[in-house]
């Protein structure tokens, strides 16, 4: 949660939860639906859906409190609210500024940082993770968007937001048995929305102070996770050749090399699981 506050409100939480009663002030930015709010102290985030929604926040608490036991930073469950109106979740804050927010500069210092604390998230293993977000859940969710019309032409590709989504859709389905062969042999805990704004630099050092944002968290081919990361650094570099140059040094620091095709795949799966 690392967008930009609003004007003080009144605290969304019950009095003392999270640790205090001071003001709330509303986050204006972000897409995930919610009502966020950051603590006065910007020590603390609450996020409150309605209880309709309720089960994804309870989804989102138990994966904060698990990667955190992993020793992977990132934000700390502190508090969990739930009432006839819905249910708030409140998490201590990553210090630091999001990675979309640094100069193409601050990034390439950044960069094999951040390849760095990616690997580490893709090396917790495998076993010790109760949660899936694989190719099979991705697939479901993309139909399920599709049916429902749901799909935001803004999270398309430029070259895919005039092309109706259940041709996008058709287009991957012959390519689903080949990929679920590959995320069975490749499968790693995946942050499940691996773009910048969810990666959080100490402005100081410019090292990784953490991962937020963890409800799609799960199981799941690394390249899930690569391709959003990849793909949204080119917002931040001059060009496409410091782009390609940056694919190649993040690759060679991670230690892969990388599958065009796969990246591709999951860039076009992606933005048909949101809505």
């Amino acid at each position: 949660m690392s967008e930009h506050p609003g004007p003080r409100t009144v605290s969304p939480v019950p009095l003392g939860a999270g640790g205090g009663d001071g003001d709330w002030l509303p986050v204006t930015a972000g897409e995930s639906g919610a009502a966020v709010f950051r603590s006065a102290d910007a020590a603390r985030y609450a996020k409150c859906v309605p209880a309709a929604d309720a089960v994804h926040l309870k989804a989102e608490r138990d994966r904060v409190a698990w990667l955190g036991d992993q020793g992977v930073p990132g934000p700390r469950v502190l508090d969990w609210h739930s009432g006839s109106a819905g249910v708030c979740l409140v998490t201590s804050a990553v210090p630091g500024v999001p990675a979309d927010q640094v100069s193409a500069a601050d990034l390439r210092v950044a960069w094999e940082r951040i390849a760095d604390a990616v690997r580490r998230l893709h090396e917790v293993p495998v076993g010790e993770c109760p949660f899936r977000r694989g190719l099979d859940v991705m697939v479901a969710v993309a139909r399920d968007v599709v049916t429902r019309e749901a799909v935001n032409p803004e999270f398309l590709p430029v070259e895919q937001q005039h092309t109706p989504a259940t041709e996008l859709l058709a287009r991957l389905a012959p390519q689903v048995a080949r990929r679920r062969d590959q995320e069975a042999a490749d499968m790693v805990v995946c942050h499940g929305d691996l773009c910048l704004p969810n990666i959080i630099l100490d402005p100081q050092t410019l090292n990784v102070s953490g991962f937020i944002d963890l409800g799609r968290l799960g199981l799941a081919d690394r390249y899930a996770d690569l391709s959003l990361l990849l793909a949204n650094a080119r917002e931040t570099w001059p060009n496409e050749e410091q782009a390609r140059a940056a694919d190649v040094a993040f690759a060679e620091r991670y230690g892969i090399t990388l599958d065009h095709d796969r990246l591709r795949f999951y860039l076009h799966l992606d933005p048909l699981t949101w809505g």
